[in-house]
């Protein structure tokens, strides 16, 4: 598929109908996402700033809603591809991976490991048997933790050498706090392995909603731009859950800002070309 040369791809953002129930991380504090985010919605963002196609990304933790963006996906062009959630620590998993083998919108899976009580869930025997069926289907898996997740996960990943990982949001570190170590070492480290892949999204959301700036950030962008260098790092808006601290225009005209220290190749990678080759857009 041919992309126009000045286009971004977003590479992460969510769509759903809200309810409490389903939702239940959406604090008090986030009334702001508490209502329907719908793909016209996304659209209007979307068309202001250049960017041509989405992946867009599970926010529950159910097959129904894997099932309900893939239908979006599928009449909505600016959607490319989906990454969805699926039962991985089921032995049946590979039930639900067989029904939607011949969807190529599904592009990935996500499981909110951040979310889980165990620290240690992605080392479960059970969940490595459902990350290892993911290979035979060419998905990618979505990596969403916190930062003190990131030693784990690099022992995770490399019981995986031939699945391609995606790292959601930097891996959350303390922004907010201004600190960079244990973060800045570990991140270094998940980084030495070829087959993960970061995105560089979710970042204003770590810092004080209401309290930030370019400038806060942009050390944490130039350390993963070191250690992953633009052939392995994709944009993504983390919208609309991005709206807790920010507009999605006001994320691309950062974004873009930091991207103009770059090379026309090495800029347009993050701004599209990583998405594309890695979730086959």
């Amino acid at each position: 598929m041919h992309y126009p040369s000045a286009s971004w791809i977003d590479s992460h953002h969510h769509l759903w109908h809200y309810s409490a129930s389903e939702y239940p991380w959406m604090s008090a504090q986030m009334q702001v996402l508490q209502r329907d985010f719908s793909i016209h919605d996304l659209a209007i963002e979307a068309n202001a700033v250049g960017v041509v196609g989405t992946v867009a990304v599970q926010a529950r933790q159910s097959v129904e809603e894997t099932e309900w963006l893939l239908s979006l996906a599928k009449n909505l062009p600016l959607v490319k591809g989906v990454v969805g959630w699926a039962p991985l620590i089921d032995a049946n998993v590979t039930a639900w991976l067989d029904q939607w083998r011949n969807n190529s919108l599904l592009k990935g899976v996500r499981h909110v490991l951040h979310d889980e009580a165990d620290d240690e869930y992605m080392l479960r025997p059970d969940f490595n048997a459902g990350i290892r069926a993911l290979d035979s289907y060419g998905l990618c898996y979505d990596l969403l933790i916190f930062e003190r997740h990131l030693p784990q996960t690099i022992s995770f990943v490399d019981r995986h050498p031939n699945q391609i990982f995606i790292l959601d949001h930097i891996a959350k570190p303390r922004i907010g706090e201004g600190i960079f170590e244990p973060w800045k070492t570990n991140i270094a480290l998940l980084a030495e392995r070829p087959h993960v892949y970061c995105k560089l999204s979710g970042m204003a959301t770590e810092a004080a909603w209401n309290n930030w700036s370019s400038e806060q950030l942009k050390p944490y962008f130039d350390h993963v731009l070191e250690v992953f260098e633009p052939s392995r790092i994709m944009f993504g808006s983390d919208w609309p859950v991005l709206n807790l601290a920010g507009s999605y225009v006001a994320w691309v005209q950062i974004v873009d800002q930091w991207l103009s220290e770059l090379s026309e190749t090495e800029a347009n990678a993050i701004r599209r070309d990583t998405a594309i080759r890695v979730y086959r857009l």
